[in-house]
C-alpha cells in the first residue's frame, strides 16, 4: 500500500486541487496536504519499497533511509508552515507551484535511482521557476527567465553525467561516487549548480529577492537543501568539496555585508550557510555528515523564519532596502522578535538551533586535525553574526527611525513565524530528538563549558566590532557586481561585438561579390544572354555561345572528350 501512497504524490495532488478549490476549502488543501504527506513519509520503511522496469534496468522510485526521511520531514514541515504563512496573501498559482515544488523535493529525497532523481530534480526546477515568476513584477519575470535558463543548463549537465555513470557502471542506483572521470565530474557539477556554488551562485541572490514576500520563503528551503542531500548520498568525503564549501562560506559573508537589499542579504547568507554543509560533506566522516544533515534541517527553519520576518516587512511597507526602513520594532514587535530569534539561530548563538548543529561540523573538522578548516569556520561564524545576526535586525528594526508605522504581521504570518521561532529555541535547548533522526549514531555533546564560552566570546566581540565600525556598515544605494556580470553584461556585450564584426564582414563580402559580378558579368552575358540590340529575346538567346542549339554530332564529340579526360584523371 505504501507504493500507492508515495509521499510526493500526495503533495502533487494537493497542488492540483489548489486551483479548483475556493475559499476555506483551498485553505484546507494548502494546510492539510503537507500534513498528510508528513504522515506518509513516516510510513516509508528503510530499503527499496517500490521498483519499476525501465529498458534493461529497474527504477526504484521509493527508497527509505534515516537520511532520506529526515530531509523529507523538514520539506513537508516547511510546506505546511510556508503555506500557513502564505495562504491568505499569495495567489493560488503561487501556492500550487510551491506545493508541487515541495513535492519534487520530497520525491528527490526518496529517489533510489538516478533517473527518478533527475525527473524530480527537473520538476523542482520547473515549479521553482513558476514561484519566481509569480512575483508579478517586470524584475521577477526577468529574474525568473534567468533562473530557468541556469537550472536548465544545470539539468543538462547533470543528465549527461548520469548517462555517463550508467553506461560505465551499468547501474542506476543512488550510491557513493568519486569525481574521477568526466561523467562523475558532470554529476558533481550539476549538483553544485543547485547548491549555488560559485561561480554560478548569483542565480540565487538574483531570483529569490524578486519573488513575492511569500514566494521567497518557499524558495529558501528546497533547491539548495535537496542538493545538499544529494551530495551526501552521492559524494560523501569528496575532498574538493571542502574547498568549495569554504569558498561559499566566505563569498556569502562578503556579499551579504556589502548588500543593501533586505532579502538579498538573506539570499547571500543562504550561500554562506550551505557552504558549511558542503564543507562538512567534503570532510566525510560520520560526525561531519550528521552535522551537514542536522544543519540543513535547522537552516531550513531559521532561514525561512528570517525571510518570513523580512517578507512581512516588505509586505507591510513595500520597501526593500535597508536605507528605506528603520525603527519598525515600535509597530511590528512580533515580527522583530521572531527576526531576532532567527538571526541568533543563524549565527550559532547558544540555546538556539544553529549552535547545536553548526558546532558539530566544526568538531568534525577538529577531530580530523583540519586546523585551518576549523579556524576558517570559526571566523565565518563571526562573519555570519555580523551580516545576519546583527546587520539584518539592526538596520530593519532598530536603526534611525524611518517614520514608517506599518501594522504587525497578519495572524497567519505571525503564527507561522512563532512556530519556527519556537523550533529554533527547542532544537537549541533540547537537540536530542533531532540527533535521533540523523543517519549515524550521535556521540556529541553540544553544551560544554569551554565551547560555550568560546562561541560567546567569538560572537560578542564580533558584535562589538559591528557597532564600533557602524559608520562603515551603513549601506548606500550601490550595486554589488557578482559573477553574473559575465553573462548578463560581458556576454551580451561580447555578443553585440561579434554581431557587429559579422555585419561588417558581410558588407565586405557583399562589396567583393559586387566587384566580381561587375568583372565577370559581361563575358558571362556574352555566353548566355541575348544580344542587347535584339528585339526578339527568345530567338536571340540562342545566339549565346552556351545557349545556342548545338548539332547532335558536336554534342556527342564534347561528351566523348569529357569522358576521355575523366578516364585519364582516374588512371593517373
Amino acid at each position: 500500500m505504501t507504493e500507492w501512497l508515495a509521499p510526493a504524490f500526495i503533495l502533487f495532488l494537493g497542488a492540483l486541487l489548489v486551483g479548483p478549490a475556493r475559499g476555506h476549502l483551498r485553505s484546507a488543501v494548502v494546510l492539510v496536504a503537507p500534513l498528510l504527506t508528513l504522515w506518509a513519509i513516516w510510513q516509508v520503511p528503510d530499503g527499496a519499497v517500490a521498483s519499476l522496469p525501465f529498458l534493461d534496468y529497474q527504477l526504484t522510485p521509493l527508497e527509505g533511509s534515516p537520511l532520506r526521511r529526515l530531509f523529507a520531514t523538514i520539506f513537508a514541515l516547511m510546506a505546511f508552515t510556508g503555506g500557513l504563512f502564505a495562504f491568505r496573501q499569495a495567489r493560488w498559482q503561487e501556492l500550487a507551484a510551491a506545493h508541487a515544488y515541495a513535492a519534487g523535493a520530497i520525491g528527490c529525497s526518496f529517489a533510489g535511482d538516478l533517473v527518478t532523481l533527475f525527473i524530480y530534480w527537473e520538476i523542482m526546477a520547473l515549479f521553482s521557476t513558476l514561484v519566481v515568476l509569480c512575483g508579478g513584477t517586470p524584475g521577477a519575470r526577468r529574474a525568473g527567465f534567468r533562473y530557468g535558463v541556469m537550472h536548465l543548463v544545470g539539468g543538462v549537465i547533470l543528465m549527461v553525467g548520469i548517462v555517463g555513470v550508467i553506461v560505465q557502471s551499468g547501474s542506476l542506483a543512488v550510491q557513493p561516487l568519486r569525481a574521477v572521470d568526466p561523467a562523475t565530474w558532470m554529476v558533481l557539477i550539476g549538483l553544485l549548480v543547485n547548491a549555488a556554488a560559485p561561480p554560478v551562485s548569483a542565480w540565487l541572490a538574483d531570483a529569490y529577492p524578486e519573488a513575492s514576500p511569500t514566494g521567497s520563503v518557499f524558495l529558501s528551503a528546497f533547491t539548495t537543501k535537496t542538493a545538499v542531500m544529494a551530495l551526501i548520498l552521492l559524494f560523501p568525503g569528496e575532498p574538493v568539496l571542502i574547498g568549495v564549501g569554504l569558498y561559499m562560506v566566505m563569498y556569502g559573508i562578503i556579499y551579504a555585508l556589502l548588500e543593501n537589499n533586505v532579502r538579498r542579504i538573506l539570499a547571500y547568507s543562504i550561500v554562506n550557510q550551505v557552504g558549511f554543509m558542503v564543507c562538512a560533506i567534503g570532510i566525510g566522516t560520520e560526525m561531519a555528515l550528521n552535522g551537514a544533515a542536522a544543519h540543513a534541517f535547522a537552516h531550513i527553519i531559521y532561514k525561512a523564519l528570517l525571510l518570513m520576518s523580512a517578507g512581512t516587512v516588505v509586505y507591510r511597507t513595500g520597501k526593500h532596502l535597508c536605507t528605506e526602513v528603520g525603527g519598525l520594532f515600535r509597530t511590528m514587535p512580533l515580527t522583530a522578535a521572531c527576526g531576532i530569534i532567527g538571526a541568533l539561530a543563524i549565527s550559532g548563538f547558544p540555546l538556539t538551533s544553529g549552535f547545536t548543529t553548526k558546532t558539530m561540523i566544526s568538531e568534525a573538522a577538529a577531530n580530523e586535525h583540519l586546523g585551518l578548516v576549523y579556524m576558517l569556520l570559526a571566523a565565518a561564524s563571526a562573519g555570519v553574526f555580523l551580516h545576519a545576526g546583527i546587520k539584518f535586525p539592526w538596520f530593519v528594526f532598530f536603526q534611525k527611525d524611518s517614520g514608517l508605522r506599518p501594522k504587525d504581521a497578519p495572524w497567519n504570518m505571525g503564527l507561522a513565524m512563532v512556530i519556527f521561532a519556537a523550533l529554533c529555541i527547542l532544537i537549541g535547548v533540547y537537540p536530542q530528538p533531532l540527533y535521533d533522526l540523523l543517519p549515524y549514531p550521535v556521540d556529541y555533546v553540544a553544551y560544554k563549558g569551554a565551547k560555550v564560552v568560546y562561541y560567546l566570546q567569538l560572537l560578542l566581540f564580533s558584535g562589538l566590532a559591528f557597532f564600533l565600525l557602524l559608520p562603515l556598515m551603513k549601506r548606500t544605494l550601490t550595486i554589488s557586481l557578482d559573477f553574473d556580470w559575465f553573462w548578463r553584461v560581458a556576454l551580451v556585450q561580447a555578443g553585440g561585438a561579434a554581431l557587429a564584426v559579422l555585419t561588417a564582414l558581410k558588407r565586405v563580402l557583399d562589396a567583393l561579390l559586387q566587384g566580381l559580378h561587375a568583372v565577370l558579368h559581361p563575358p558571362t552575358r556574352s555566353l548566355l544572354a541575348p544580344r542587347p540590340d535584339d528585339e526578339d529575346v527568345a530567338e536571340s538567346a540562342r545566339d549565346g555561345l552556351l545557349a545556342r542549339d548545338w548539332a547532335i554530332g558536336a554534342a556527342a564529340l564534347w561528351v566523348a572528350v569529357l569522358f576521355i579526360g575523366y578516364v585519364v584523371v582516374s588512371i593517373f
